[in-house]
């Protein structure tokens, strides 16, 4: 779309001189006589930009831009003036001109001018816009589940979020989502507009992991060829994502102690004390606890992070969350994939509910991709699962087999015989020859430990 500018001043023949150039750039172009009238084709028109005379009957162009800045800030506005001073420069600046052009005009520079400000405008709406679908994207919205356990994480992430804390503890098994956490704290937080940077703490060595939070200086070690920033500098008045803080190495986890204490830290071979502003959101899924008694985590930094912590529940414990994360997936996934899904049918349904799910959402999320990479189906059935997934589910699928050899192992009597209350003689039966081992039950079952786990759950077993 072509970008349309105001030029206003009462000499036509500098409006015409610009006109003329600004046309042949490829640009629209609209003409006002005095400050007054400027305004209203603002209202009436629109523009991208505005070219102002300072000196103008009516409305002066600094009470055109004082206007401008109060109602419509998004549109840049070029002061233009014959009467050069520093301190009107400089005056035209703080009252939130963008720039300021001297009479009689090099065109090339009013050309330059105008094309800075016009990015620039157009980088400030990119922005917004992404900002705005983070925000709707990492939102506590993208929690999907109905379970109480999920609505109080989510309870507490926005009340973390409008909070001036700045240290967060989020923990979680494997592929619960704790990167969700944090940014659904950044992003929902009046750091919104700042930037969220995150790293993962086992990734890196220990001077490569120190090098990329704090900086360093050059010539601080072999390579250092000048100085960087770190990305605690890069942070400074948003939020510091640390992945799988766990594993962070004993001297490192003394200095970011230092830096939630004191909120400063140095550059590596730096000198100088740098303050900073951030919001810290740590996460592991290891136990600390045991790891502070082992003594592989400082107990000060433990007792330091653990002021607000955030347990996000492994997906076993929020079965009932299963038929919306996988409505959600499948829904992002037809977008991805340009498919036409509605669902899965009430045997994989039933299947994906009794799963023991160990690899979490992560896990739940990766079946559904596949099934809708690999089959073109209005419904997903049993057989788009992986095996592991559904071989304990057809090991009792009421067809008489234990799903092993394919031999009868129960005949079905005239008068029926209720599935759950057989499955559950199953899963007695197994735990009693095997004395209460869990892990050779399920194998005489020909099922994961997750999901004889779940079975005993669902039975009242424990």
């Amino acid at each position: 779309m072509t970008e349309r500018i105001l030029i206003a001043d009462d000499e036509k023949l500098i409006r015409w001189s610009l006109r003329k150039n600004l046309l042949s750039a490829g640009y629209e172009v609209l003409e006002a006589e005095d400050g007054q009238q400027a305004l209203e084709m603002v209202e009436d028109e629109g523009a991208d930009l505005l070219l102002l005379d300072i000196r103008m009957p009516h409305k002066t162009g600094l009470e055109v831009l004082a206007h401008m800045a109060e109602h419509n800030p998004e549109i840049p506005v070029v002061l233009m003036t014959a009467f050069s001073s520093v301190e009107g420069a400089v005056d035209a600046m703080k009252r939130g001109a963008f720039d300021y052009l001297m009479k009689p005009f090099n065109h090339d520079e009013v050309l330059l001018v105008v094309q800075k400000a016009l990015h620039a405008t157009r980088l400030q709406r990119e922005l917004a816009l992404l900002q705005q679908q983070h925000q709707i994207e990492f939102g506590t919205e993208d929690f999907v589940g109905k379970s109480e356990k999920m609505r109080e994480v989510c309870r507490l992430i926005n009340k973390i979020a409008a909070s001036t804390a700045t240290t967060v503890l989020v923990l979680g098994e494997s592929g619960t989502g704790k990167d969700l956490a944090a940014k659904a704290i950044h992003y929902s937080s009046n750091r919104a507009d700042q930037p969220f940077v995150n790293i993962t703490c086992s990734a890196l060595p220990e001077q490569l992991l120190e090098s990329e939070l704090m900086g360093h200086e050059k010539g601080s070690f072999t390579g250092a060829r000048e100085r960087k920033r770190g990305l605690f500098e890069v942070a400074d008045g948003g939020t510091i994502f640390l992945d799988e803080i766990g594993d962070m190495a004993a001297g490192l986890q003394a200095k970011l102690l230092r830096i939630l204490e004191e909120k400063s830290f140095r550059r590596v071979g730096g000198t100088k004390d740098l303050q900073v502003d951030v919001r810290i959101v740590a996460a592991t899924n290891r136990n600390l606890e045991q790891a502070v008694r082992e003594g592989a985590f400082r107990e000060d930094l433990y007792y330091r992070l653990m002021v607000i912590p955030v347990d996000i529940p492994p997906l076993r414990e929020r079965l009932e969350d299963i038929p919306l994360l996988i409505t959600h997936f499948i829904d992002r996934f037809n977008v991805e994939f340009r498919k036409k899904t509605l669902g899965l049918t009430s045997d994989a349904m039933e299947c994906c509910e009794q799963y023991g799910w160990p690899g979490n959402v992560r896990e739940l999320r990766n079946v559904v991709e596949r099934a809708m990479i690999l089959e073109n189906k209005e419904f997903l059935d049993l057989e788009d699962l992986p095996h592991a997934l559904r071989a304990p589910f057809e090991s009792f699928d009421g067809s008489g087999s234990t799903g092993r050899t394919g031999t009868a192992a129960f005949e079905l009597p005239d008068g029926g015989y209720g599935l759950r209350e057989m499955e559950q003689q199953m899963v007695r039966q197994a735990l009693e020859k095997t004395e209460g081992n869990q892990s050779r039950a399920a194998e005489l079952l020909d099922i994961s430990r997750d999901s004889l786990r779940y079975k005993m759950r669902k039975f009242g077993m424990f």
